[in-house]
């Protein structure tokens, strides 16, 4: 029977779209909200705003692996699917395609295969998800063999799940969770309305920096100039713009400001009244001086290639003593006489410039910047390292650096303990103002730039004490894998402030106290687990019905409000029946907003039964080294690798490649290499099908040798570890262990029995039913396939391996250790001789060698007490140096060993177990094999019997 992974692969397919094989019902049983044998798995549902690659294809085969293990462990399992369409992602795409753009309509044609003939029905938001949902995310999900629960399938623009997500938020907003006020947001400059981190294309991870503005004067207009380090105020030289940049003569909030054109902008959407008067050159600027407000001091205007008129006000503000790229700065003006001539300024007056210390920091002279660039070598503001030493002397000035006494009050004072409060000094002496900029190039999906905002908005409270202190109640108690991520958790609570949840236009929930918003994707993503477990239940009520008072009843009780609907209230018994989600499969970078908000959201609307149990992080992925991208066609699609290899071979090495947690990288060589793999297994075990299938494999054994034992205790220590893995959600190390781990011990196996008789043909049956149901998560058609013809049901069907205490034998496992060691010490010889031995002497230990091990053993690995306890021996006393010699090399042996497994080997008779092997040996190496004890005065030719060790004998070669 050949391997055919599409043929073996359909199949199953439509058997379990027949039987409906992974609907999950409760099944009638009473409310449990905490039952043993229930499990419920989630992962974030896809956004189709384009097709299912091979990283998407990884994201939901993991938890699908757990769904099926559990299943087989006897639990009820609900793993489902739903389709994120809220926000403008999908408007955005169908915008582009509508006009024609030919990027978008590549990605369409050559990434994802959308015939033109499809490409108009494409041209609506919904139709454009539903073609992805149903071609490529639907398709693919079922072509992996996903054990997905389809009946509860929705998408976020669903009437029903609006009616969800409008109880949710008048929910919060009566908890006074919600606030509406003058908020930062990132704000798409093309669509003219806030958005998020999923609708962005560039800066996912761009962070809001609240810049200080130092109004520096000109004349009458204000010339601010934004910086992170207010203190550094009074170190500055210079002030630098860009000569040949765009400037503007702007009326602010009433003042005169000089600043780029671009900052106009800016200030505008930061709640500025703002009006552009004239615009110039930066050229413009150069040469004249402007006057530091806190000092007084007037300090000359510089041209710079360097300042970027984009960022902030376009003017930058120049401190020599304490900024390595400052003080290169003016050293390069300083040798640019030609430069500064072409500009209007004297030379002589940036020659007369030089750097204003502001602070004491140990380590380093009065001007700092120098000594750090000096330090490391750096001579040029384009030189790399120049980062990485700003940094450094950043990081230190501010937890070390101590102000000079012109600060006044703060003198003396560490700038770490000192600088909110010189600020708020500032703004209150009318010296600085403020300006929120991006830390990193913002740019939306649709293509437009995105700039921080401040807008007057809804806002979800996630900066309120009690609420912070509710959510790290649910990071203390649930499950984090791995654990390391627990503080990823509380890190990101603790800094979580204002989080702005409505937007202005896009696909979703309307606010249902003001429908010209809509409530963003991120905000309306948060307890759309538990519609799961009601979805089927909630098409059957009519849409009206569906108000505050039926989910009320629902997630409440019927207490909660005056006249319970009864069919909430069956439909609770439903939920609770299912809640918590025991795990949650995400990615790591939506610890810092997502999954956070996840736990927040159960934190206040639900009871501490129903607060999230476990949540387990995905690491990203690779093709062929390089992170994928849509947008390149540097994808692959899942149907396509299916077509090629096979479902399960794609299953297989996603799992394998790494654990859940890590990193992956699809490379084709390699999938490959598992392909061939899965089909040399399916050959091996097709010759041990039987005629007809047996219905079990609990008949007696027939008469089991040594080493049959031997595969079957370790089938049991493989059945543990693989256990133990799974419950860890390890599966790259559960599939390792279950295929390539026992293979090792098959290998070994095969070449010591003889696989016709009784004993052997039951043991490798036997061994492959339980590695069948051990694969039956990874693989599930060929494991499914050949557990079926086996014994007649399919392996998920099967129920997870136990280990049975009745044939584990670790002394069995131990003597076959050795023996195996001293195979592969006879292969080494062979090898490195080049010898065609015709006999092959094996000499054990002395009993007086076996009696120092008996030290070793009794004192512990340790050399100092083993040299003790052997000398208390008398008669190993008088063999002096050989015992010490002998001592440090048993140590080495016991070092290296378990406890157990130190026991065992005291009490197996070596000799014997070598006598035993020497039928297996003689066909191994095609040569007479002797066993001699060495202290029975063997013929010892080659003078090697004074060699051997316990457990490690001698061995010469005739």
């Amino acid at each position: 029977m050949d391997y055919d992974p599409q043929a073996i692969e359909e199949r199953w397919r439509e058997r379990w779209a027949e039987t409906g094989r992974y609907e999950a019902d409760s099944e009638g049983a009473p409310p449990s909200g905490n039952e043993e044998d229930v499990t419920f798995i989630t992962v974030p549902y896809p956004y189709p705003s384009g097709g299912m690659h091979i990283g998407h294809a990884r994201t939901y085969t993991v938890p699908d692996v757990y769904a099926r293990y559990r299943r087989q462990r006897g639990d009820n399992v609900l793993f489902p699917i739903a389709w994120h369409v809220t926000g403008t992602p999908i408007i955005g795409a169908v915008e582009r395609l509508k006009k024609g753009e030919e990027k978008q309509l590549s990605v369409l044609r050559d990434t994802y295969e959308v015939p033109e003939s499809t490409l108009q029905d494409l041209e609506t938001p919904m139709g454009y998800a539903h073609y992805f949902i149903e071609e490529h995310y639907k398709k693919g999900m079922k072509s992996l063999g996903l054990s997905i629960d389809w009946r509860r399938e929705f998408t976020t623009n669903d009437d029903r799940y609006s009616k969800f997500i409008t109880w949710q938020y008048e929910t919060l907003r009566d908890r006074n969770r919600l606030e509406k006020g003058l908020h930062p947001v990132k704000y798409c400059t093309n669509e003219q309305q806030p958005v998020t981190t999923h609708d962005l294309l560039e800066g996912e991870e761009a962070e809001y920096q609240e810049y200080t503005l130092i109004r520096f004067g000109l004349d009458d207009a204000v010339v601010p100039m934004a910086t992170l380090r207010p203190e550094t105020v009074h170190g500055v030289t210079n002030a630098y713009v860009d000569p040949e940049g765009t400037y503007a003569c702007a009326t602010v909030d009433g003042e005169t400001w000089l600043v780029s054109e671009a900052a106009t902008r800016k200030l505008r959407l930061q709640a500025h009244d703002v009006t552009v008067e004239e615009t110039f050159a930066g050229a413009d600027l150069v040469g004249r001086s402007v006057t530091n407000p806190v000092t007084g001091d007037e300090v000359p205007v510089l041209p710079a290639a360097f300042v970027d008129p984009d960022n902030a006000t376009g003017v930058v503000m120049s401190v020599p003593a304490h900024s390595p790229d400052d003080y290169l700065a003016l050293q390069e003006a300083k040798a640019d006489d030609t430069r500064m001539e072409r500009y209007g300024v004297d030379p002589a007056v940036v020659d007369a410039i030089e750097p204003i210390p502001i602070l004491d920091v140990e380590g380093y002279g009065d001007v700092p910047a120098r000594d750090a660039v000096e330090r490391a070598g750096i001579e040029s503001s384009n030189d790399p390292e120049l980062e990485a030493v700003t940094k450094e002397l950043y990081n230190r000035e501010f937890h070390a650096g101590r102000l000079h006494d012109d600060y006044g009050e703060f003198a003396g004072e560490i700038i770490e303990d000192v600088r909110e409060a010189y600020r708020e000094a500032g703004v209150d002496a009318g010296h600085f103002g403020t300006m929120y900029e991006f830390s990193e190039e913002v740019v939306c999906r649709c293509g437009g730039e995105v700039e921080v905002a401040e807008q007057d908005t809804w806002f979800l409270r996630y900066n309120d004490e009690d609420w912070k202190a509710a959510t790290k109640r649910v990071v203390e108690n649930m499950e984090c894998i791995p654990e390391n991520t627990r503080g990823e958790y509380d890190h990101t609570i603790d800094w979580l402030n204002e989080w702005p949840c409505i937007r202005n236009y896009g696909l979703g929930t309307r606010l249902p106290w003001d429908d010209d918003f809509v409530i963003e994707p991120l905000s309306d993503s948060t307890i759309y687990m538990a519609y799961y477990t009601v979805a089927p239940g909630l098409r059957e009520i009519p849409v009206e019905d569906l108000d505050r008072d039926f989910f009320d009843a629902l997630f409440y009780g019927a207490e909660a409000v005056e006249d319970p609907d009864p069919r909430a209230l069956d439909l609770r018994e439903e939920w609770l029946y299912w809640y918590p989600v025991d795990y949650r499969f995400s990615a790591n970078d939506l610890i810092s907003n997502h999954l956070t908000f996840y736990l927040f959201h159960h934190a206040e609307l639900f009871e501490e039964p129903q607060w999230p149990a476990g949540i387990v992080i995905m690491g990203m992925g690779l093709l062929e080294g390089e992170k994928m991208s849509s947008s390149k066609g540097h994808v692959v699609l899942p149907g396509e690798a299916i077509e090629e290899y096979g479902a399960d071979t794609v299953r297989f090495f996603l799992l394998n490649s790494a654990e859940p947690w890590q990193d992956y990288d699809w490379r084709a060589g390699q999938v490959e290499s598992v392909r061939n793999q899965l089909e040399r297994f399916w050959n091996r075990a097709t010759e041990l099908l039987p005629d007809a299938p047996a219905s079990t494999f609990d008949d007696e054994a027939p008469d089991l040798q040594d080493i049959d034992r031997w595969l079957l205790s370790k089938l049991q220590r493989t059945v543990r570890d693989v256990t133990t893995a799974m419950e860890n959600s390890e599966t790259r190390a559960a599939s390792q262990t279950a295929f390539y781990g026992f293979e090792e011990s098959l290998r070994w196996y095969r070449r010591r029995t003889d696989r016709s008789h009784p004993g052997a043909q039951w043991t490798l049956r036997h061994a492959l039913e339980t590695r069948l149901r051990l694969l039956a998560p990874f693989v599930p058609f060929l494991a499914n396939e050949l557990h079926e013809e086996l014994t007649g049901t399919a392996a998920e069907d099967a129920p997870w391996p136990e280990v049975d205490p009745d044939l584990e034998r670790p002394a069995v496992e131990v003597q076959e250790r050795r023996i195996e060691r001293l195979t592969e010490d006879v292969t080494d010889i062979v090898d490195v001789t080049g010898t065609d031995p015709e006999t092959i002497r094996v000499y054990v230990a002395a009993d007086w060698k076996r009696g120092v091990f008996d030290a070793v053993r009794e004192a512990g690995p340790d050399v100092g007490a083993a040299m003790s306890e052997a000398m208390s021996d008398p008669a190993l006393r008088e063999r002096g140096e050989a015992v010490n010699d002998l001592v440090g090399d048993l140590v080495e042996l016991v070092r290296d060993l378990d406890d157990e497994t130190v026991e065992t080997l005291a009490g197996m008779d070596e000799l014997a177990v070598y006598e035993a092997a020497v039928p297996f040996l003689e066909d191994e190496f095609d040569a007479t094999v002797e066993v001699y004890a060495e202290d029975a005065d063997p013929p010892d030719p080659g003078e090697r019997a004074g060699n051997a060790v316990p457990f490690r004998p001698a061995i010469h070669l005739e």
